[in-house]
């Protein structure tokens, strides 16, 4: 069985696993506070080109997306994501759980468009009974989104500049953003997606670590006593070290940007093998997953011998499902699966 279900079914990296196995007996304080979390915050900031960033660590997304959102608003705000947002669909209600609403917007291709977000907040607040319902505190969106699509410089310039005119936070979802930021089609670097955002965070689960994620607050938006805020949510990990010594492996050398470049290369030669095959492709994304319509019989019998994901019904002989690559993918993986699908396409 060869495996493309997602972009986490490998554990660590092994130049970020070589760097906790060296570490693993220093006596370290916790909480976050240890020479590596610090020598990691120092480099995330170099990498974003703002020496005034503050940088907090966090052990998987579903935790940064809740802790982030709910210590954000206050408790009349709800947060604008687009209908297939990660909060909005796979995050088992986790933000409505800390008592905030998700505002859901018609999405294309997983993105929120400008002039969507726009309209939305101008009847928002033409409404004369907008007292009365969950104001629009904070506006949501990954990069890439759930469908491996990615924000041009200038759709997110234009999503920011509606932020601050309507004086709400911009919060960017970077489970995979070394993907996107690797990718061929991408005109955003991350210093500039620190100018636009008021948070951010770096993936680390999803982009060679064990776990964790660097939450990046710009412009001073750091919550008041976030580590406490973080700890009553049940958040905090004693031994921060984990997440210090990960991240300041994935920032040495440009780890993180060599990962994501390895599997944007996967990806495409992905893409060359179900075209060979006359796979059609579902979404155009240029990150690193894959989303093909297949036929259901040939999806099962695929199943036997290749892991993929289940992504959604197309009609009622075929499913779209998502093929991912990450830093464990190999050329030997995709040979195989170009011998997989020729055979059952032959039988």
């Amino acid at each position: 069985m060869i495996s493309f279900e997602s972009d986490y079914i490998a554990g660590a990296h092994p130049e970020v696993l070589r760097k906790l196995t060296e570490t693993n007996l220093e006596p370290l304080s916790g909480y976050g506070t240890d020479p590596y979390c610090e020598s990691a915050r120092r480099k995330i900031r170099e990498a974003v080109g703002m020496e005034d960033a503050e940088v907090e660590f966090l052990v998987g997304g579903t935790q940064a997306n809740a802790v982030v959102i709910s210590t954000m608003l206050a408790d009349y705000e709800g947060v604008i994501a687009a209908e297939t947002g990660h909060i909005s669909s796979h995050e088992a209600g986790a933000v409505e759980y800390t008592g905030h609403e998700v505002l859901l917007l018609p999405q294309k291709e997983g993105k929120i468009l400008p002039e969507t977000l726009r309209q939305y907040l101008r009847t928002y607040y033409a409404d004369a009974n907008h007292e009365h319902m969950t104001f629009p505190g904070m506006v949501y969106v990954s990069h890439p989104t759930e469908y491996g699509t990615i924000y041009t410089k200038a759709e997110l310039t234009e999503i920011s500049g509606i932020c601050r005119e309507y004086g709400i936070p911009l919060f960017l979802d970077g489970a995979r953003l070394g993907y996107g930021l690797m990718s061929r089609e991408t005109d955003l670097s991350l210093p500039e997606i620190a100018r636009l955002c008021d948070v951010f965070y770096i993936g680390g689960t999803k982009v060679g670590a064990l776990c964790g994620e660097a939450v990046v607050f710009t412009r001073g938006c750091r919550p008041r006593h976030f580590m406490t805020s973080v700890k009553r949510r049940g958040a905090l990990l004693a031994k921060g070290r984990l997440l210090g010594v990960q991240f300041d492996a994935l920032f040495t050398d440009d780890l993180y940007f060599r990962i994501g470049r390895h599997a944007i290369d996967m990806a495409q030669k992905l893409r060359q093998i179900f075209a060979e095959a006359e796979i059609p492709l579902y979404i155009d994304s240029p990150t690193n997953q894959q989303f093909v319509i297949l036929e259901n019989g040939m999806m099962q019998a695929l199943a036997e011998q290749v892991a993929f994901s289940f992504w959604e019904a197309y009609d009622e002989a075929h499913t779209v499902v998502r093929f991912a690559t990450s830093w464990s993918t190999t050329r030997e993986d995709l040979d195989a699966l170009r011998e997989i699908l020729q055979a059952v396409r032959g039988r």
